[in-house]
């Protein structure tokens, strides 16, 4: 049996294996929903999955015909895709409690992979879905046109969207247990700008703000539609840390190095090359 919840611990839930495929999906979908630059799955029969704890949180945005992406109301942390049909669970491995006992095994629609972020492990790619799942195409959505020198970001409804000016100060991977739950992801790749470096262009009014009681400064904003996590200014420092999973064009740069290494996930291996640390910052 294993256990997980939300970063601000409303929705919570347990599932028993066997556990199967776990993969790194890199389609912008995933990329959008969570704010990171991959999602990790892994599947769990549906039999042995239940909600222990507030399940009337959980939001689900219909992000096609066939999909849809849950997320807790209060804090924008995804949720398990329960597939009635499938008679499985989509399990987010960022927000696990525990070590499932196994590990990834591939990397899915690799061919939508931002192309700033790089696959640097040995893992099979598939450009879409995997075999077993019938391979496939991904869902096309629809993209605005790029500004040259600014770069753009959009959640994954299209309902926010904003832009940055000039480089960030810095970009950094971070592995704190806090950032997995937030983003339900292996890490999150974050980027920090100065405050007058963000212009929201749409639906600054959609965006819900959740403080982590007890906390300095975290946080997460995300789109109250879709559960996206966008910009979010923290006034103490002048700052603002943004999730580069909603970008839709490069930032010019790429992560300087891991922190929060010593914290990351037990399933998950650093394998970029880049520099660790065992706390924060990270240093340009």
């Amino acid at each position: 049996m294993n256990r997980g919840s939300c970063l601000c611990g409303a929705v919570s839930y347990e599932a028993a294996g066997p556990f199967d495929m776990m993969a790194h999906c890199h389609c912008s979908m995933c990329r959008k929903h969570h704010g990171a630059m991959f999602a990790t799955f892994l599947c769990a029969p549906l039999s042995g999955f239940r909600w222990t704890s507030d399940e009337d949180k959980v939001v689900v945005y219909r992000s096609s015909d066939n999909g849809h992406r849950p997320f807790c109301g209060r804090c924008g942390s995804v949720v398990p895709m329960v597939m009635k049909d499938m008679d499985l669970v989509f399990l987010l491995a960022g927000n696990l409690d525990d070590d499932p006992g196994i590990r990834p095994e591939t990397h899915i629609f690799a061919a939508s992979r931002a192309s700033w972020f790089p696959i640097t492990d040995a893992l099979p790619q598939h450009a879409a879905f995997p075999p077993r799942f019938g391979g496939g195409e991904e869902v096309d959505r629809p993209v605005s046109p790029l500004k040259p020198g600014v770069t753009q970001g959009s959640c994954l409804c299209n309902a926010v969207a904003w832009e940055l000016s000039g480089q960030c100060e810095r970009m950094q991977n971070c592995h704190c247990s806090r950032c997995r739950r937030a983003r339900s992801a292996a890490f999150a790749t974050n980027a920090f700008y100065k405050k007058d470096q963000l212009a929201w262009t749409r639906g600054h009014e959609d965006v819900a703000s959740y403080s982590l009681p007890g906390a300095k400064r975290f946080g997460q904003d995300f789109c109250r539609k879709c559960g996206s996590p966008v910009p979010r200014v923290v006034e103490s420092t002048g700052y603002v840390v943004v999730p580069c999973g909603g970008l839709d064009s490069s930032p010019g740069v790429g992560p300087v190095g891991n922190v929060f290494a010593t914290s990351k996930a037990s399933w998950f291996e650093i394998t970029d090359g880049l520099p660790q640390w065992e706390g924060y910052p990270a240093q340009s």
